[in-house]
């Protein structure tokens, strides 16, 4: 179990969850990156709006890497399948040459 002072944005508290410290760490350092990129850009008027689109933005390529994996899995079994389906081919002309 592991613990985290949080500092940014304006806003400052602790938590604990079931992840060890380091790891936590690691998550608010690249969620301040990206807070960072957003403050930037200069487009935001606060804290709040920093926040929700640095969110939305961790979301966003939460979700690109979900997808991205689950083509991959897809195209991995479309693979296995069409391999499948080649070998039993092979086997049967196998088989029709013995028997013919």
């Amino acid at each position: 179990m592991g613990s985290l002072q949080i500092d940014v944005l304006g806003a400052s508290f602790a938590i604990q969850a079931n992840e060890d410290s380091a790891y936590l760490k690691k998550l608010l350092d690249y969620y301040k990156r990206i807070a960072e990129q957003i403050e930037e850009s200069g487009s935001l008027q606060n804290s709040l709006q920093v926040a929700i689109l640095t969110g939305i933005t961790l979301c966003d390529e939460l979700y690109k890497e979900k997808s991205k994996k689950q083509q991959i899995a897809q195209q991995l079994t479309s693979d296995d399948d069409s391999e499948a389906e080649r070998l039993t081919i092979e086997m049967i002309k196998k088989i029709d040459r013995a028997l013919g």
